[in-house]
């Protein structure tokens, strides 16, 4: 194989992303399949290597597969504005945000039944009763 391509393996290793993840990629087509090698062995090129870096950020930062797929249409338009780019990052901020409401939320309900624990025996754990369905 010539030394400007990647083997699966190779590409896997550089982007810290499994093989199956990267299979997967290519199947939904966020992924572009790569030639092949005279072994018929993928072959994968720098281009490869920038979209599945591109593509594990953007996944690392919680952006859905749809987004993924949007955010990627949109860095292929390069003359474009990039006013949709910001829509799609806004819509996550604002769910990243909810979440973290719903954790503090979380957060607060948990600390509000470890403070109530008594320190007794289990049959008269505050935590265990928040816990166990209504009887």
């Amino acid at each position: 194989m010539a030394s400007d391509f990647l083997a699966i393996g190779d590409l896997s290793r550089a982007t810290d992303t499994k093989v199956e993840t990267i299979r997967y990629y290519e199947r939904i087509g966020l992924l572009p399949e790569p030639g092949r090698t005279a072994g018929n062995y993928r072959a994968y090129g720098q281009d490869h290597l920038a979209r599945l870096s591109f593509i594990r950020r953007s996944r690392d930062l919680g952006f859905s597969i749809e987004q993924v797929r949007e955010l990627l249409g949109l860095a292929d338009q390069k003359d474009r504005s990039c006013e949709a780019v910001d829509a799609i990052a806004k819509q996550h901020r604002d769910e990243v945000d909810r979440k973290i409401a719903d954790l503090m939320s979380l957060r607060r309900e948990l600390d509000n039944m470890v403070n109530q624990c008594q320190h007794g025996t289990v049959a008269d754990c505050r935590i265990i009763e928040a816990l166990s369905p209504v009887g």
